[in-house]
């Protein structure tokens, strides 16, 4: 009889040593992990949605027009103030682009 209460006490002791290594788990989750797939969802929406003429901003900086698409291997072509240049649709930056379309409005 005492070693079956000891037992229950013991696996009490261990469920609660091991409630704040869950909440950490879960906080987590909830502050780094979920906003971060949040993020690379509507960042590969805007990489499909990306049409022909639309002024844009590359990760590595470089400003400039999209002058075609080819959707077989997933390059866009853009046209800078050098002449054209060819990338991966991922080398588009969706922030830096919308941050450039709203100084361009103004």
């Amino acid at each position: 009889m005492f070693t079956t209460i000891f037992l229950q006490a013991s696996s009490q002791e261990s469920l609660m040593n091991m409630l704040p290594f869950v909440a950490m788990i879960a906080v987590f989750y909830f502050l780094i992990i979920r906003p971060q797939m949040r993020r690379q969802k509507k960042e590969k929406q805007f990489q499909t949605e990306i049409k022909k003429g639309a002024k844009i901003v590359t990760t590595s900086g470089i400003h400039g027009k999209i002058v075609e698409i080819n959707d077989t291997d997933n390059t866009v072509s853009i046209e800078t103030g050098a002449g054209k240049i060819k990338f991966e649709r991922s080398a588009i930056s969706m922030e830096l682009s919308k941050k450039y379309s709203a100084e361009s409005k103004n």
